[in-house]
């Protein structure tokens, strides 16, 4: 497509490197172009001669006006188009905490550098939704609210290079359900590449966390979960206050939300069964002081403890109790949440939409997460919040980890 420049129109050069042609980036650059009214002109393109070397395209882009430009370049930098030869990024200092300039950039999940010193440099602690924050020769990101006075803040779109991560080319593990989410995918393939990816991540010494609900304990996957934390397979549980509440009451009172998990019938007054739960909590003062006094015998919560899993619960408006351990500022929860995923591999979402959104806004682009739910909407709406390495599975909860943990187990 050739340019035909107007009065008004505006030029940039952008540049990108990757696995542009089985990654699909390629094509995605043109459509954004011209979905933004844009026309360009590829002025260069060298194609990787291997499988592992990587594509360099140079694009000449043109917009009506620069505000479309603007608004193009901001796509494209998403796709790893960054302006050529764009000099340093742009710093500005911090005046108020928690307030930032208007300008500033707001990063993506994808691995991003920034040009400081006429050097490219690897932004820390990457995740979706920050600023980059530059101290000392080093770049990292920072939530908003944890700005502060005098921090050197990127801002605008110069000096920034974004790295999509390139298609998964590992055809025996993260390949296996490439094709988006589907409830024909055989389960036992589903848990026999997932049994796998855990053990790459522990060969890799990276943690491997899981994210649940309380479906966990309403599907019976409580005797798998908990035998895959006594078996080493669990490096951290990251769930809310209704996933530690019907653990326990399973544990002390053999029901979840009242129905009794033998034989599936309403216990007569079970609907108080959750209550005694907590109750039962609070008189010990923890779930670690229940499990120490002989109170809480089994359960997900107790072979963490008995294990040394670390476990998050994060309170919500609705949180009967809660329990004493569950965190209700919701910003100490995130924090807790965030520390425990540092250093993640992979990680298992299960039956929970909230807390996997919410993981997912946490995580880079290139830790691996596998979402499993009966309902297939639970899987996109993760994906549609911006967490494109999330492959969805769409089964029973409990039946899935019963499988999985025979097939780790058994190794």
């Amino acid at each position: 497509m050739s340019l035909h420049t107007t009065p008004n129109s505006v030029q940039e050069t952008v540049e990108a490197q990757g696995h542009l042609i089985d990654s699909h980036i390629m094509e995605r650059i043109f459509d954004t172009v011209v979905e933004y009214q844009g026309r360009f002109e590829v002025e260069k393109f060298q194609i990787g001669r291997t499988n592992s070397e990587p594509s360099h395209l140079r694009l000449k882009v043109e917009t009506p006006s620069k505000e479309l430009m603007l608004q193009l370049l901001g796509q494209l930098l998403g796709l790893g188009c960054s302006p050529a030869d764009s000099g340093d990024a742009y710093l500005v200092t911090v005046d108020r905490d928690m307030c930032a300039p208007e300008d500033f950039y707001s990063t993506t999940n994808q691995r991003t550098q920034v040009r400081i010193n006429q050097q490219w440099i690897d932004v820390q602690k990457q995740r979706m939704d920050a600023l980059v924050v530059v101290e000392n020769g080093q770049a990292r990101c920072s939530r908003l609210r944890d700005v502060k006075a005098g921090d050197q803040v990127i801002t605008g779109m110069r000096g920034i290079r974004v790295i999509p991560e390139s298609k998964e080319r590992d055809r025996l593990a993260f390949a296996f359900m490439s094709n988006g989410i589907s409830s024909e995918r055989q389960v036992e393939t589903a848990v026999r590449q997932t049994a796998a990816l855990i053990e790459g991540a522990r060969a890799e010494k990276k943690k491997v966390v899981i994210v649940a609900g309380p479906v966990v304990v309403h599907t019976g996957g409580v005797v798998p979960l908990s035998n895959m934390i006594r078996a080493g397979f669990v490096d951290a549980i990251l769930s809310g206050n209704a996933l530690g509440v019907h653990d326990i009451e399973n544990a002390l009172l053999g029901t979840s939300l009242g129905v009794r998990q033998s034989d599936g019938r309403q216990e007569e007054h079970g609907h108080r069964n959750h209550m005694r739960a907590i109750n039962a909590i609070y008189h010990a003062g923890s779930v670690k002081g229940a499990v120490e006094s002989g109170r809480l015998k089994s359960g997900v919560l107790y072979e963490c403890v008995k294990a040394n899993v670390p476990f998050v619960l994060a309170g919500s408006l609705r949180d009967d109790g809660p329990l004493p351990d569950t965190i209700t500022d919701m910003n100490e929860a995130q924090d807790a949440y965030n520390e425990h995923l540092q250093g993640a591999g992979l990680v298992l979402c299960l039956g929970s939409m909230l807390h996997s959104i919410a993981t997912g806004n946490m995580l880079p682009s290139w830790v691996k997460i596998v979402c499993v739910d009966i309902n297939p909407a639970v899987a996109t709406k993760v994906s549609d919040r911006g967490t494109g390495q999330m492959v969805g599975v769409v089964t029973d909860v409990g039946l899935f980890l019963d499988l999985l943990s025979k097939a780790l187990i058994a190794k």
